[in-house]
């Protein structure tokens, strides 16, 4: 399976709210040759890192594609920039955030490299799973939506053991949006 999650905290001129970025964005991926399969709810979380920024709008989408892991991830970027995303700053408020969460059971770089490379947020080289999905419950309630039976192809750890890990210990604030 292979799995994206979206998130968007701000709606440029375009969008009346991050929700209809989302959707935009959703909208936009069959002409990439990305379909959505499955979307999870939609849910507001908390900033992470926590800041004064606005609170996001999340959800994550289980989706069949030709293209490979990289060139997935450069149609999820071009779906970015056309919508007015514009990179600058890690973890700022933005119009829309697209990223690879789990590409089948792809491990990049190969298993002793990820757990290494994990947790170097300079790291710009794709890295799947997402380095961070075990620490964000705004990827993993979404991702628990959709495949409840999902295990992280690292740790062996299924969704609701990472989940309950993120809850005895974080602090994160998670709504889901009806």
């Amino acid at each position: 399976m292979i799995v994206v999650g979206l998130g968007s905290n701000l709606t440029g001129e375009m969008f009346d709210s991050p929700r209809a970025v989302l959707a935009a964005a959703l909208d936009a991926m069959p002409a990439c040759g990305i379909r959505v399969k499955k979307l999870s709810r939609f849910y507001q979380s908390a900033p992470v890192p926590k800041s004064d920024q606005p609170w996001f709008v999340n959800a994550v989408a289980a989706v069949e594609t030709g293209l490979s892991a990289k060139a997935l991830l450069q149609a999820l970027h071009g779906i970015e920039a056309g919508l007015g995303r514009k990179r600058r700053v890690r973890w700022e408020a933005r119009i829309i955030d697209l990223d690879i969460i789990a590409y089948h059971d792809q491990v990049m770089p190969p298993s002793r490299q990820w757990q290494q490379q994990k947790d170097d947020v300079s790291q710009r080289e794709l890295i799947i799973p997402h380095p961070r999905l075990d620490q964000r419950l705004f990827v993993l309630r979404p991702l628990r939506d959709i495949c409840s039976d999902w295990v992280h192809p690292v740790t062996g750890e299924n969704v609701a053991t990472l989940i309950k890990a993120v809850e005895n210990t974080a602090e994160q604030s998670l709504q889901t949006i009806i």
